[in-house]
């Protein structure tokens, strides 16, 4: 009596659930919309023409690969899944009523059987996930819908299309879910490659995922025997504790996906979404040139302890970045995941052109202006700032054209005393550099480039010089439609021009580089390099008119490299890629603006060769005199402002000397110490301190303990400059010895 009034409830219970479950079986999705709206892990992007350049996976909580058609997998994992799991898949319509009688029969006797549910039915709760088993059984109104669901699929859907469905969405092991993300992670291979014991395997992890390996192992060699492979049951259990062991691990291995890795650093700053597919502005082609390129560079100076590079490629008119290589690549780097086309970095001398080309702008100089390449102490808040050239030595008066081609520092640092600090710091902030100190804060230092910058950053300021001082920020995806692109005038075009002109030009480097170097190419381009303190950093940017390059090489910890200089460290891979994008497409050089002069020059004593310059209006000369070249303002070079200086003891008061410095001075100027004027320290006009020369403006003083103000007169007694300085030691003026006795 007690059975019948159990099954009695048990069949009201069934009766209700069949009422409400219609209305779940009549929701069912169609096989291509289950499909479209499948999501994979991770996100895809392509190139401007549509080519796969990397996969990035985003969702970190399950791993699922792309979606796999039935005819990809392999005909062993199929008969695997069937002979386990539902052996009348082909006959029955979503419920294998014979399996339902059996299962109930086991239940009632308390035995072990294969179960009732079907691949159908299995299906539709990864369909529904309210339908989905959780840790405990489903309830009896879960099953009856499950049922339902399984025979409205059943109806709609073919039995090659749940069978590929299922195989897609089906968990395996911890994050694994899909036939897809199983063959690519456990076994490093395709769906399609799987062997008879690897299907064997997977089939037996779909009824335990999280079995221990013995278990996984008995289960498999179970499936193997019951398809008449016992023989395969041999070498199963090392190869299964292989396989679990890669399903557990959190990172990509060896054969884990069959896509590119051609830009994983733009792919990490883009792709955001899971199933996410992108088309970016890059070129395969040129992106798989470009780091080829590097890397070929990079191996050849493993010895100079340098390993890491980035490289950029943009078009000028539209801003696109044509090519992002932000490593060059685990082979060569322990810092591959660094990215460095924006890392931060100090930019060396790659700032010069925008410093000069303020200075042009303003008509404070021209291209022909003579600057003086001699040593120059300046004081600032933190001391003594002494710049020196890359080589060490000195040239004297030179021009701009050739200070700027051949990257000398003095003349750099001289011009920005007059340009000031803040002033081209403003300049730089308005090229997109985004620097995170103010202009005092580096002081004169920033025309050398101790500010960090970012490769993307530079490369985009020297597009504006390639874009006649327009500048726009850089475009990396083209799903955003085709807007105009809106540019910002910085810089003066004709003083950009002029500037291109100079970098563009041969023999304005050769002083430095020589006239054969990795910076010349057989059509017309612009280029600078870099190199940053220590030899930390190492850049070479360039133009064409249709394209900026920009290359850094150096070491992502910050080591120094060993003697790698912009020239032979970056510059050869910026030639090899300007070389490849112009290979078929020959550049001209950039049309001269028409408010731009050309003008025959000479230079006084044959300081430089005569030649055609190019002038700003109303900047124009023909005969450029050294006389003018020395008009500067009077100023002390030296001692600096708020200098202490100390007497050394073990050195003789007499032996100890300071020497007095000034610039610019007129005829008859006089020092004026402590408001006396210095005995026989009357200077001649016009000459400047000259380490190169012997030609010294100079007053060697023998220096007193104390506080004390020096200042510099003409010859009326007119104050040109002054300055306050400490002296501290030992020694007291016989005067002072006097007075205590």
């Amino acid at each position: 009596m007690s059975i019948r009034c159990a099954m009695g409830r048990k069949l009201a219970r069934l009766l209700l659930a069949a009422l409400l479950a219609p209305a779940a079986a009549h929701a069912v999705p169609g096989f291509a919309d289950v499909k479209r709206d499948f999501m994979p892990s991770e996100a895809s992007l392509y190139d401007r023409h549509g080519e796969l350049l990397q996969q990035q996976r985003v969702n970190m909580d399950e791993r699922k690969l792309a979606w796999v058609g039935l005819e990809d997998v392999s005909p062993a994992l199929r008969n695997a899944l069937i002979a386990s799991e539902d052996r009348r898949f082909y006959q029955h319509s979503g419920i294998d009523w014979s399996a339902v009688a059996a299962s109930a029969w086991g239940n009632l006797w308390h035995t072990r059987t294969r179960g009732a549910s079907t691949i159908t039915m299995q299906l539709a709760g990864l369909m529904d996930e309210g339908l989905r088993r959780k840790s405990s059984a489903r309830s009896v109104t879960q099953k009856v819908s499950q049922a339902f669901v399984a025979q409205s699929l059943e109806r709609s859907w073919r039995k090659d299309q749940i069978l590929e469905a299922y195989l897609n969405m089906v968990a395996f092991r911890g994050e694994l879910v899909g036939v897809h993300a199983l063959s690519r992670v456990m076994f490093g291979k395709h769906p399609s490659g799987l062997n008879q014991s690897e299907a064997a395997i997977a089939v037996a992890l779909i009824r335990a995922p999280n079995a221990s390996p013995r278990r996984v192992f008995e289960r498999a060699c179970a499936i193997l025997k019951e398809e008449r492979a016992p023989e395969q049951c041999n070498g199963l259990d090392g190869a299964t504790e292989l396989a679990l062991a890669r399903a557990a691990g959190r990172r990509d291995l060896p054969g884990a996906s069959d896509a590119p890795q051609l830009a994983p650093h733009l792919a990490r700053k883009l792709l955001t979404q899971p199933g996410q597919r992108l088309r970016s502005t890059l070129d395969a082609d040129l992106q798989r040139f470009a780091s080829q390129a590097l890397r070929r560079q990079l191996a050849g100076l493993v010895e100079r302890n340098i390993e890491d590079g980035a490289v950029i490629v943009i078009d000028n008119a539209s801003g696109e970045v044509l090519a992002w290589v932000g490593s060059s690549g685990s082979a060569l780097s322990s810092a591959a995941n660094v990215d460095g086309v924006v890392s931060q970095r100090q930019a060396g001398s790659t700032l010069k052109p925008f410093l000069y080309e303020l200075a042009i702008e303003k008509k404070w100089m021209t291209a022909a202006s003579l600057l003086d390449d001699s040593p120059v102490n300046l004081a600032t808040s933190a001391g003594l700032y002494i710049p020196q050239n890359y080589d060490k030595q000195f040239k004297g008066l030179v021009s701009l054209r050739t200070a700027l081609g051949s990257s000398l520092n003095i003349p750099a640092v001289r011009t920005l005393v007059m340009v000031t600090p803040e002033r081209f710091f403003q300049r730089l902030q308005s090229l997109g550099f985004n620097l995170r100190e103010s202009g005092d804060y580096y002081g004169y230092s920033l025309a050398l480039g101790s500010a960090d910058v970012t490769l993307a950053n530079l490369a985009n300021a020297y597009r504006a010089l390639a874009n006649q001082g327009r500048y726009s920020t850089l475009r990396t995806r083209l799903d955003e439609g085709r807007a105009a692109v809106r540019f910002t005038q910085v810089m003066d075009p004709a003083a950009s021009f002029i500037i291109g002109d100079i970098l563009a030009d041969r023999s304005a480097r050769a002083r430095t580089f020589g006239l054969e170097n990795a910076l010349s190419t057989r059509i017309w381009t612009a280029v600078k390099t870099g190199t940053s303190k220590d030899m930390r950093d190492n850049w070479c940017v360039g133009y064409s008119a249709r394209y900026t390059v920009g290359v850094w090489v150096g070491n992502a910890s910050g080591a120094p490299m060993w003697d790698v200089s912009g020239v032979t460290g970056a510059a050869p891979v910026w030639q090899e890629v300007m070389q490849y994008l112009h290979a078929r497409r020959p550049d001209a050089a950039p049309a001269k603006p028409a408010s731009v002069a050309m003008r025959s020059i000479r230079y006084e004593g044959d300081v430089e060769a005569a030649r055609t310059e190019y002038f700003l209006p109303g900047t124009a000369q023909s005969d450029i005199r050294i006389a003018r070249a020395r008009e500067i303002r009077p100023a002390i070079t030296y001692p600096t402002a708020g200098m202490l200086a100390a007497l050394d003891p073990d050195i003789p008061p007499a032996r100890q000397r300071i020497r007095f410095r000034a610039q610019g001075t007129p005829a008859g100027s006089r020092w004026v110490l402590d408001g006396k004027v210095m005995p026989d320290a009357v200077m001649r006009a016009g000459r400047v301190v000259s380490a190169d020369t012997g030609e010294e403006l100079a007053y060697d003083w023998m220096p007193w303990p104390g506080k004390h103000v020096l200042a510099l007169q003409d010859k009326s007694g007119t104050e040109l400059d002054s300055i306050r300085f400490e002296v501290r030691g030992a020694v007291e003026r016989p005067q002072e010895k006097a007075k205590k006795k």
